[in-house]
């Protein structure tokens, strides 16, 4: 899953934690498949359930894995005592998706205490080509919790 020696064990298993507690991501069937220190990426099997009317990948799923993907990088990122919360997120539709997966690949753009921006480029995965069928662009408001 990635090359994640530079993520703590503890933002590690926070990380597939809260991402095993999202149940849109288990109806999706996505899966975590890397995380690194600011990168994260989530693989989502194109659906029967998750197309729209002309056969393609909804753009539900398209923006859920790639939103996902955005704020986990950002909370690779952050104190052991913060989540994140998606402040805005835009997406920009380039293709129709349409293969066996997408993929979602998130990074931060730009750290901050108060806002981190993060973008996601997601991709269809088609007989073994990718092909770019999505960029996501938003903004992530880190939120501290409180450990019991």
């Amino acid at each position: 899953m990635g090359n994640s020696e530079q993520l703590s064990p503890y933002v590690i298993e926070k990380i597939k934690k809260s991402f095993t507690a999202q149940s849109m991501m288990a109806t999706l069937g996505a899966k975590l498949v890397r995380l690194d220190l600011g990168h994260i990426d989530i693989e989502a099997p194109i659906l029967t359930t998750s197309l729209q009317q002309q056969g393609f990948a909804h753009a539900g799923l398209t923006f859920a894995i790639g939103d996902s993907a955005a704020g986990y990088s950002a909370l690779s990122l952050l104190p052991e005592s913060h989540e994140v919360l998606t402040s805005e997120m835009k997406i920009n539709l380039l293709a129709p998706g349409e293969g066996e997966k997408l993929i979602a690949r998130g990074r931060v753009i730009r750290p901050g205490r108060r806002l981190i921006v993060v973008q996601s480029d997601v991709y269809a995965l088609k007989d073994g080509q990718e092909r770019h069928v999505a960029l996501l662009t938003g903004t992530m408001v880190p939120v501290e919790i409180s450990r019991n």
